[in-house]
């Protein structure tokens, strides 16, 4: 039942830009493997074999000091409607901040949400779907605001703080790359 493609067709990025949630796993050369759940309009596709999904604050910042350990990354898609469908993109991601080049045309893909932190480009390596049988039906009823409201409250420089507070070092102690390095000469 499982196909594998080299890239996305056209019905497949149809499908991805029809979700509302999708699913991000990480995981260092030792330590926890992540699966974040992700939504609020922060993926986009660049081509057939390219995504990026801008990064919120949030309280962990796992899939970053993976990345910066060990590339891979796979994001995941379950279709809860009448059609069952799992989509799989496996790759390689790098983390891009604010302050890296590739930041500004990367962002304005998305819409300005506070407490933005890291996007991250995937180049996909493999495509695969499958059946998606056993997934429940689930309706979508709207976005939560609790996320953006939280960091609204924040304002930038309390959102900067939480970052060096809770997002610099990830729960098995790697660093995130969220703080610029201090050089010292």
């Amino acid at each position: 039942m499982a196909e594998q493609y080299r890239e996305l067709s056209e019905k497949l990025i149809d499908f991805i830009r029809a979700q509302q949630l999708f699913f991000v796993g990480t995981a260092g050369a030792e330590g926890s493997v992540n699966i974040s759940p992700k939504g609020l309009d922060s993926l986009r596709i660049i081509s057939p074999v390219e995504v990026a999904w801008l990064n919120l604050t949030g309280s962990g910042n796992e899939s970053a000091a993976h990345v910066l350990e060990n590339r891979r990354m796979t994001i995941m898609f379950c279709s809860f409607d009448k059609q069952p469908l799992i989509l799989r993109l496996y790759g390689e991601a790098e983390v891009i901040h604010p302050r890296d080049e590739d930041w500004e045309p990367l962002s304005g893909l998305f819409p300005p949400h506070p407490g933005a932190r890291q996007l991250f480009r995937l180049r996909i390596s493999l495509v695969q779907t499958s059946c998606g049988y056993a997934v429940p039906h689930y309706d979508f009823s709207g976005e939560r605001s609790t996320l953006t409201k939280w960091a609204e409250k924040r304002g930038e420089q309390g959102v900067k703080q939480y970052w060096q507070d809770k997002n610099r070092l990830s729960m098995d102690g790697k660093d995130t790359g969220i703080i610029p390095e201090k050089r010292t000469l």
